[in-house]
């Protein structure tokens, strides 16, 4: 059958105890039937002693070695050459014995659970297969020996191994599934909680490099700004890197705010933030925003829209020189559309029309296919259309316009 994964430490989930239970139901199964069905047989006096020995010993070498190859098998390990011969070979002699003395009752069971556990090395459809020619060979080996014996009860000696073969059979095989069941499960419920913790990391990387991004662009052209007049008017040049030591203790607290899981998107903090960051980079900015309609929208469009506005005003910081800028959300049929727009696209980068997805005009920047990091309006795109909404952005003279609907 099918490999089941392979589990070898109990990491909470009961998968190792479970996997104990399974031996120990599969190879108790195999020991009590042919302890208890051979036992009688070997304590009768009549039977001589050496062929008693010899059927005991052959039985007690077929328990251990199904044992040994069922626990293999529960662990996803080829068997050993050794142990399949051994159990072949003392299933054939615990079988031959009583056999040779007509014991129809009781030969074909060493072979039927042998074989039985054989089958659980093979693919499913193999397995199925072996185990509907073993059930027709067994009967027809004790029927035959039966007729070589002039045995009067002929339907005893084909029914039982056709009954051993029944029982251990589907037996083995259907706890076999089972425990390929629970390791596959086990992985999946593995797999789930890997995949959560890469898309929190995914999403925390995208926030903080929004954070960062606002921030160290702004302090970044302050900084660069401050160089310039570090010479020709000092005091300003003071000024402005006091701006920037304010900027990073911004980014500072936004960052540990961040870390200590206290920071949510929402639309009006990054609207008011883009408002501050922008103003401090010189930008004039008018935002018109409906409070009442803001307060409206569900938490995840509203969180959508907080994320817009920040990958804008990010792409607008690092990619153009605007000097005036709006934020206006207004209602949009059952929802909100909201309208950025800025005048610093450069001419060499207009396409005279739809910007193009690699790269362009502001508003696309870093984060646009091109760029490749999969935290920009692109990837917002994506996520808008999966709720139903949808971004776009277009560019016309000087201007550049980022526009994003949502439903209410």
């Amino acid at each position: 059958m099918s490999s089941p994964p392979t589990v070898v430490d109990d990491d909470g989930s009961g998968l190792a105890s479970f996997r104990r239970n399974i031996w120990w139901g599969l190879a108790g199964t195999v020991a009590c039937v042919l302890g208890f069905a051979v036992g009688d047989w070997l304590l009768d006096p009549d039977v001589p002693a050496g062929l008693r020995a010899l059927t005991g010993l052959s039985t007690a070498a077929t328990i251990v070695a199904c044992g040994v190859l069922l626990a293999r098998r529960i662990r996803d390990e080829a068997p050993s050459t050794g142990w399949l011969v051994t159990a072949g070979g003392a299933a054939t002699v615990a079988a031959a014995v009583p056999l040779a003395l007509g014991e129809f009752g009781i030969w074909s069971i060493a072979p039927a659970a042998t074989i039985s556990v054989l089958v659980m090395f093979l693919p499913s459809r193999r397995a199925w297969l072996v185990l509907g020619v073993t059930l027709v060979l067994l009967p027809a080996v004790g029927l035959l020996t039966a007729l070589g014996m002039d045995e009067p009860h002929l339907g005893h000696a084909a029914w039982m191994p056709a009954l051993m073969v029944v029982a251990f059979g589907p037996a083995m095989l259907g706890m076999l599934r089972g425990w390929q069941v629970a390791a596959r499960l086990d992985d999946a419920r593995r797999l789930a909680g890997q995949l959560a913790v890469a898309d929190e990391r995914l999403r925390f990387a995208a926030d903080l490099h929004d954070i960062q991004g606002h921030h160290l662009q702004v302090i970044a052209l302050k900084s660069e700004l401050a160089a310039r007049l570090a010479e020709a008017d000092p005091a300003r040049a003071a000024a402005t890197m006091r701006e920037v030591q304010q900027l990073a203790g911004d980014a500072l607290r936004e960052t540990r705010s961040l870390v200590q899981g206290y920071r949510r998107t929402t639309l009006d903090a990054e609207i008011a933030n883009a408002s501050k960051v922008l103003t401090a980079a010189g930008v004039e900015v008018l935002a018109d925003v409906d409070a009442d309609l803001a307060a409206s929208l569900p938490q995840g469009p509203r969180s959508l829209l907080g994320l817009v506005v920040r990958e804008a005003t990010t792409n607008l910081l690092r990619h153009s020189r605007a000097t005036r800028a709006a934020m206006v959300l207004v209602p949009d049929g059952a929802g909100a559309r909201l309208l950025i727009d800025n005048d610093g696209v450069r001419p060499a980068e207009l396409d005279g029309g739809q910007v193009g997805l690699d790269g362009g005009p502001a508003g696309l920047g870093s984060g646009s296919a091109g760029g490749g990091d999969g935290t920009g309006l692109v990837s917002l795109a994506e996520r808008l259309d999966a709720v139903g909404g949808h971004l776009s952005w277009t560019s016309e003279g000087d201007r550049f316009v980022v526009t994003a609907t949502v439903t209410g």
